[in-house]
C-alpha cells in the first residue's frame, strides 16, 4: 500500500484523517477554542461524527473516560484539552493514566506561536513555551509540530509510543494557527501498516530457564500477579502454569488476573502465603516490595512477609518507563532473576521449560490439594461474614457486595471501578479477564466515574452490564460526569458507597490521634461529609438519570437494584443507587 493524499483542506482535517487511519472511534473534550479548527473537522470533515464525539464538563474527566476506554477496549481513545488551562485540569488524570501504564493519546491546542497573530490578553496567558512541559514528567512522549509536513509523522509516532509495552499516554500540542490555516498543498497519510508498533519483548532464553529451575525445584512456589492480565491471553496462561506447578496465585489487582473461582486463589490470604513460599514468582507487579510484606499505617514501619532466603523471579517491563520526577517506580526490590520482557509472551514460554524439566507430580498434587482447602475455607468464611453482616446498620460493605452480586449474577457484567473494600472479589464470582479492568493507578481522588464511563463506553453497543462501586468522595470530585452519562447514553450501574467521609483519611486520623494518646474522636473534622449530607439521588435525578437513594435499610437495597437494571435497561443510560454504608477501616476490616 502506497502513501495516500488526503482530502483535507485545512490542518486540522489532517488531524482527523489521523485519527480515522488508526481506528480511533472516541475523542473526549471539554470545549476550548484553542481547539476548535479540531472540534470543528471532528464534526464536518471527519464523515458520520468520526470519531464520535463524547463531551464533558471538565478535562478530567475526558482523561479519565479514556484511561478507562483503554483498559475495556484495549486499544486507546483520545481526550483534548484546551491549552495549559485544560491541561492543568487535565493533569491529575494523565498521571493517574501514566502510573497506570495505560496508552491514551491527549491532545490540544494552543494560542498561535507566531505572536503578531495572538489576540491580547487571552490568546497570551493561554499559551506556554512550550505546553508539554506541563507533562513531560509523565508522558511517554510530547511533541509540538511546526508545519503541516510534521503532522502525519508526530501523530503516528505518537500512537505507536503509546501503545508498545510498556505503555503509557502521550501529548501532542497544535498551535491554532496550524489547525486552522488552509492548506496550500496535500499532506499524504503515510501507509500505518508499516509504522506499526514493534512486536512485544521476548523473554531471555537463559534467564527463563532459570526462572524455570527455580519454580520446578520448589517446595512452596508462590506467584504474584499484578498488572499481567492486561493482556487476556496471559491470564489463560497463568492458570496453566498455576496448574502446572500446583502453586497458589496472589491476585494483586491492579488487572484481573487469575479467576477467584479457581482452587489455586488464594488472594486475601497473602501474609499466610507468603511467608511459606520459598520461591515467588512475581509478574508485573508494580510495586514489588510493598507486595512482599505489610506496613503498619500509624508508625509507617514495613515488615516482609517472605523468608529472607526465599528465591524471587520477576517478568516485567517496569524498568523500561521510569521517570525521575515521580518516583512511581517504588523502592528498589532484591530479586534473583529478573527478566525484561512482556508477560503475555514469558508465561507460554516458561510453561514449556518448566514442563521440560518435570516435577515430583505427588508433591505438585500434593500442593493443589492444600491450596484447594485453603481457597475453599477462605470462600466459605467471607460468605459467613458476609452473612453475619446483613442486618448490621449502617450498611455493611460486605452486605452491599452480597446485594450488587444477587442483582447482577445472571448478567453479563463487567466491574468498571471499585470492589467496595474487597468484598466484590471476595463474594462474587470473577471467570473471565474481562469482567474486572482494575485499579486506578495514581491514587488521585476523581478517576473512577470518569473510568468507569469510559469502560461504560466500551462496551455501549453491548449486552454488558457495568457497574461502578462508587466511594462518595472520589465522585465528588467530578460529579459533573453524571451529564456525559446521561448525554451519550452510557449504559452504567453506579453504587454510591456512601460512607459520609472521606473515610481514608479519617482513619488515618484516628491512627495518629491514638498513637499520640490524644483522643481520637476529632477525626471527622475535615474528613466526614455531613452537615449537609449529600443527596446523590438527588444530583443523579437532576441530570436526567434514575436514581433511588439514600437508602440505609438493608432490606431496601435489593429491590432498588433491581429497578436501576431496569431502567438501565430500558433507557440505554446509568442509574445511581445511593446506599448508606459503615465506615471500615481497610487495615482491620472494622
Amino acid at each position: 500500500m502506497s502513501d495516500s493524499p488526503s482530502r483535507a483542506e485545512y490542518g486540522s482535517d489532517v488531524v482527523v484523517d489521523l485519527m480515522k487511519a488508526l481506528g480511533i472511534e472516541y475523542a473526549a473534550l471539554s470545549p476550548g477554542a484553542t481547539f476548535r479548527g479540531i472540534h470543528d473537522s471532528i464534526v464536518n470533515y471527519g464523515g458520520n461524527h468520526t470519531p464520535e464525539v463524547i463531551e464533558c464538563c471538565h478535562e478530567e474527566i475526558s482523561v479519565a473516560i479514556a484511561h478507562g476506554y483503554a483498559k475495556a477496549a484495549g486499544k486507546p481513545m483520545v481526550a483534548i484539552t484546551h491549552n495549559i488551562v485544560g491541561l492543568q485540569h487535565a493533569s491529575m488524570a494523565i498521571f493517574n493514566a501514566w502510573c497506570d501504564r495505560v496508552p491514551l493519546i491527549v491532545l490540544g491546542g494552543t494560542g498561535p506561536m507566531d505572536t503578531s497573530r495572538r489576540r491580547p490578553w487571552i490568546d497570551w496567558i493561554h499559551t506556554a513555551l512550550v505546553q508539554g512541559n506541563q507533562v513531560r514528567d509523565y508522558v511517554k512522549w510530547d511533541d509540538q509540530p511546526y508545519s503541516m509536513a510534521a503532522v502525519p509523522d508526530s501523530f503516528i509516532r505518537a500512537y505507536r509510543i503509546a501503545v508498545t509495552e510498556p505503555s503509557g499516554p502521550v501529548y501532542l500540542c497544535y498551535d491554532a494557527d496550524l489547525q486552522e490555516g488552509k492548506l496550500t498543498e496535500p499532506v499524504e497519510i503515510p501507509d500505518i501498516n508499516r509504522l506499526a508498533p514493534p512486536a512485544p519483548l521476548p523473554p531471555n532464553p537463559e534467564a527463563l530457564r532459570r526462572a524455570a529451575e527455580l519454580l520446578a525445584a520448589a517446595e512452596h512456589p508462590v506467584i504474584l500477579a499484578g498488572a499481567m492480565g492486561r493482556n487476556a491471553a496471559a491470564v489463560r496462561h497463568l492458570i496453566e502454569l498455576a496448574e502446572l506447578l500446583g502453586a497458589p496465585v496472589i491476585d494483586r489487582g491492579q488487572r484481573f488476573n487469575f479467576p477467584n473461582t479457581h482452587p489455586l486463589d488464594l488472594t486475601g490470604n497473602d501474609g499466610g502465603v507468603l511467608r511459606a513460599a520459598d520461591v515467588v514468582l512475581a509478574l508485573d507487579v508494580p510495586d514489588l516490595y510493598g507486595a512482599l510484606g505489610g506496613v503498619d499505617k500509624a508508625t509507617r514501619r514495613f515488615a516482609y512477609s517472605v523468608k529472607p532466603d526465599t528465591k524471587i523471579v520477576h517478568i516485567t517491563l517496569n524498568d523500561l518507563l521510569v521517570r525521575s520526577w515521580a518516583e512511581d517506580y517504588h523502592k528498589l526490590q532484591p530479586v534473583d532473576v529478573l527478566i525484561a520482557a512482556d508477560t503475555a509472551l514469558s508465561l507460554p514460554q516458561l510453561v514449556a521449560e518448566c514442563r521440560s524439566i518435570g516435577f515430583d507430580e505427588s508433591k505438585r498434587r500434593a500442593r493443589f490439594e492444600a491450596a484447594k482447602a485453603e481457597h475453599d475455607a477462605l470462600r466459605a468464611l467471607w460468605q459467613g461474614r458476609a452473612r453475619e453482616a446483613a442486618g448490621e446498620a449502617p450498611i455493611s460493605p460486605a452486605k452491599l457486595a452480597a446485594d450488587v452480586w444477587d442483582v447482577i449474577k445472571d448478567e453479563d457484567w463487567v466491574l468498571a471501578n471499585g470492589t467496595l473494600d474487597g468484598w466484590a472479589r471476595r463474594l462474587w464470582d470473577w471467570k473471565e479477564p474481562y469482567q474486572y479492568i482494575g485499579t486506578g493507578g495514581g491514587g488521585g481522588l476523581g478517576y473512577s466515574i470518569g473510568a468507569a464511563l469510559g469502560a461504560a463506553l466500551a462496551y455501549r453497543d453491548t449486552n454488558k452490564l457495568c457497574v461502578d462501586l462508587q466511594a462518595d468522595g472520589d465522585f465528588l470530585m467530578c460529579s459533573s460526569a453524571l451529564w456525559t452519562a446521561a448525554h451519550h447514553r452510557l449504559p452504567l450501574l453506579i453504587v454510591m458507597n456512601n460512607n459520609r467521609s472521606y473515610y481514608n483519611s479519617e482513619d488515618h486520623q484516628r491512627k495518629v490521634a491514638r498513637s499520640r494518646g490524644r483522643d481520637d474522636s476529632r477525626a471527622g473534622i475535615g474528613t466526614v461529609l455531613e452537615d449537609p449530607a449529600v443527596d446523590f439521588a438527588g444530583l443523579a435525578r437532576s441530570f436526567g438519570l434514575y436514581a433511588e437513594g439514600p437508602i440505609e435499610r438493608p432490606d431496601d437495597i435489593g429491590p432498588a437494584l433491581r429497578r436501576a437494571v431496569a431502567a438501565i435497561k430500558e433507557r440505554q443510560t446509568a442509574a445511581l443507587v445511593d446506599v448508606v454504608t459503615k465506615k471500615v477501616s481497610r487495615d482491620t476490616g472494622e
